[in-house]
């Protein structure tokens, strides 16, 4: 099995959001780990493909198990930073103070860790909620 992910989301706050996600601009995003990073050396603008597990609330709280496929793309400056498509940002109404447990299978077309179950980037449940003391709900796309 290739590498389970429960990382933290990153990007900007809910009301830029709901206007990027209408242009299909960056909105939100979440980084492999370091030691993927060094050993696959993703490069930008490149498929990152897997399994969304879960999504999480600020608190720990488990608000959706989709258990989908996805086929997610690497930002245009940098291998690191996965991106998340308008489509799932809306689907979930994920906002940078939720978190997504995932499996990363391939990157590029490659696969990673064959035959192995790797596990660098768990974000603690007891730690879930308690490193920013606020959060900001999600706010829909205007139609």
């Amino acid at each position: 099995m290739p590498e389970r992910y429960r990382v933290n989301l990153c990007g900007f706050d809910p009301m830029l959001v709901r206007g990027y996600v209408t242009t299909g601009a960056r909105a939100i995003w979440w980084y492999l780990s370091n030691e993927t990073f060094d050993e696959y050396k993703p490069l930008p603008n490149q498929k990152v493909e897997g399994k969304l597990l879960a999504v999480y609330d600020w608190g720990g709280e488990k608000l959706a198990e989709p258990n989908e496929q996805f086929e997610w793309t690497t930002t245009k400056e940098s291998g690191y930073a996965v991106l998340v498509p308008p489509e799932a940002i809306i689907k979930y109404e994920l906002t940078a103070w939720k978190y997504l447990e995932l499996i990363v299978e391939r990157i590029n077309e490659q696969d990673i860790y064959p035959g192995e179950e790797k596990a660098f980037k768990l974000w603690p449940f007891e730690t879930m909620g308690k490193v920013h003391p606020y959060r900001l709900d999600y706010i829909p796309p205007i139609e």
